[in-house]
């Protein structure tokens, strides 16, 4: 059957899961489109360009930016390491789209995004769903639970393309202070959950010089190719993610390498196998962090910014790694929202806690180990805005978790 009949064969508003993050397959998904009067479209970190119309209902557990504005977005919180867990019981798929390479001697690869995708393939074929790949000569071969048996597929639509790449990141004068202050606490043999942006790019600038550096990591990006080319990756152990997105020149680096191991997410993100790395070194950020060291990393005024993601999977493993640290770093000064980041008490739901410090450009703020009183201190006084550190300090005193110095009374009426 071509593709028309094989989307025939779906039921009525089925729900459809597409390769996500920077893998989307724009071709076949308009084929789809143009098909299906109504359906569900699953997606992780959607971006923009997704069909969003009267009869898409746009679901995730982690808002991308083609999604987020959306009147019909359905968000489902999360844990990106249980997301598989919702495709075999609750959010079973009936069809699933991906973006692969051609085959080769029977087999696909999936390239630059694995993720979720393995789990939605073996819940649809449970179900005797639809599985169709878009095959690009572009997309990289990469290895682990990134090959798939030909024999998985239904139909395959064939259009070559370019794919996704990522700018350049600039790092500016504030991130490059954070990622040094990163980079100093990261030894040598450490094992790193990686990421895209400056702070990240600024971690590895002060990383060249660490030997023995393993990657386990959700995704990755140009970082990880200058870590190999300066020489501090161990050659000998596989460099593990779930996906990856970066410039052109790190896609031909993964394509065909054997180091490179595409994951799938219950793997990559399942604490108790990211607590098994030495040395575990979880780097996030968030929207906010608390006096109470909670962080908000998903919400902006009661809407839906992202969601858990993987950030909530690191840190736990993290901290159960032996000589392992999560940390989350971020500006102390939002820019664009030209705010603290560091609040009173957050007031949107809260994505994490009990991280092991807090990293701004005005230095680092112990957590883990220390008491409500001196974690609220550490964050006032080294990870704050000079700005509002003595309205701080005040909202510390009337949360409770420092004590009113003698003689003060408090504000009067």
């Amino acid at each position: 059957m071509n593709l028309a009949e094989h989307l025939r064969t779906l039921p009525p508003n089925p729900r459809v899961v597409v390769s996500g993050n920077h893998a989307t397959p724009w071709h076949t998904l308009a084929l789809l489109d143009a098909a299906l009067p109504s359906y569900r479209l699953w997606a992780l970190n959607g971006q923009p360009g997704l069909p969003d119309r009267e009869g898409v209902l746009l679901e995730t557990s982690f808002v991308g930016p083609g999604m987020r504005r959306s009147p019909r977005l359905s968000y489902v919180p999360s844990r990106l390491s249980l997301v598989p867990t919702l495709f075999a019981s609750v959010m079973p798929p009936d069809a699933v789209v991906i973006h692969t390479t051609r085959p080769r001697h029977g087999k696909v690869s999936l390239g630059t995004e694995v993720n979720v995708l393995p789990a939605a393939i073996e819940a649809v074929r449970r179900r005797g769903g639809v599985v169709i790949a878009q095959v690009n000569e572009r997309m990289p071969w990469t290895y682990g639970d990134a090959e798939l048996d030909v024999a998985l597929l239904d139909v395959m639509v064939e259009a070559d393309g370019p794919l996704t790449y990522a700018p350049g990141t600039a790092i500016d004068d504030e991130s490059a202070q954070i990622g040094g202050l990163v980079a100093e606490r990261v030894t040598d043999g450490a094992t790193l959950q990686a990421g895209i942006g400056a702070v990240p790019d600024a971690t590895t600038h002060g990383l060249a010089g660490r030997r023995g550096l393993r990657i386990w990591t959700e995704m990755f990006s140009d970082s990880v190719l200058a870590l190999e080319r300066a020489g501090s990756l161990d050659t000998t152990a596989p460099i593990i993610a779930s996906f990856l997105f970066g410039s052109e020149e790190l896609l031909d680096w993964a394509d065909g390498n054997d180091r490179v191991r595409m994951t799938r997410t219950e793997v990559t993100n399942d604490p108790g196998r990211i607590a098994q790395n030495p040395a575990m070194v979880s780097v996030n950020t968030a929207l906010q962090v608390d006096l109470f060291g909670q962080a908000n990393a998903s919400r902006i005024r009661a809407r839906i910014h992202s969601g858990f993601g993987g950030q909530t999977d690191f840190i736990v493993g993290a901290l159960h790694s032996t000589g392992g640290q999560a940390i989350i770093a971020l500006r102390s000064w939002h820019p664009k929202a030209d705010v603290s980041t560091i609040v009173p008490l957050v007031d949107e739901p809260v994505t994490s806690f009990q991280m092991s410090a807090v990293v701004t450009e005005q230095g680092v703020a112990q957590i883990f180990g220390l008491d409500q009183t001196e974690q609220a201190r550490q964050l006032i006084e080294h990870a704050a805005h000079p700005s509002v550190r003595e309205e701080l300090r005040e909202e510390a005193v009337e949360l409770g978790l420092v004590a009113r110095a003698p003689g003060d009374q408090g504000p009067t009426t």
